[in-house]
């Protein structure tokens, strides 16, 4: 259970552009750590990878990379992730790439197909929990 005296801790891994679409990329309440979906962009904020849908995922981890350094976790750290797809067929065909990414465990988590992302180029975002010991 959460003690209610422990302040949030707000990260932004690109400042201008999260504060222009209006979110943090992750908040640290004590030691569970929300990270908002990683998508495939520039730092500008442009989406980046288009049409390439394994590239796209590369990109997403490489960013969920940089928000757990920042706190000082690894993807063992990681105990939900959530990845939403405008193309199931083509996630569950580069799915494979997750053992990549997770080398000792897999977390909880849920695949979700949609209609569409924040951006019609985007074709896959992926959010985490972390819960760090």
């Amino acid at each position: 259970m959460e003690k209610s005296n422990q302040k949030p801790e707000y990260f932004n891994l690109r400042p201008e552009v999260e504060k222009a679409f209006g979110y943090s990329h992750a908040v640290k309440i004590g030691n569970h750590i929300k990270i908002s979906g990683a998508v495939s962009m520039d730092d500008e904020g442009n989406p980046s990878a288009v049409g390439d849908f394994l590239q796209q995922m590369k990109n997403c981890y490489a960013d969920l990379d940089k928000v757990l350094k920042h706190y000082g976790c690894t993807f063992d750290d990681v105990v939900k992730e959530d990845v939403f797809t405008t193309n199931m067929p083509l996630f569950l065909e580069h799915a494979g790439y997750r053992t990549e990414i997770y080398k000792n465990h897999f977390p909880a988590g849920t695949w979700l197909g949609v209609k569409e992302l924040a951006l019609p180029e985007f074709m896959i975002e992926i959010e985490m929990e972390v819960h760090k010991a």
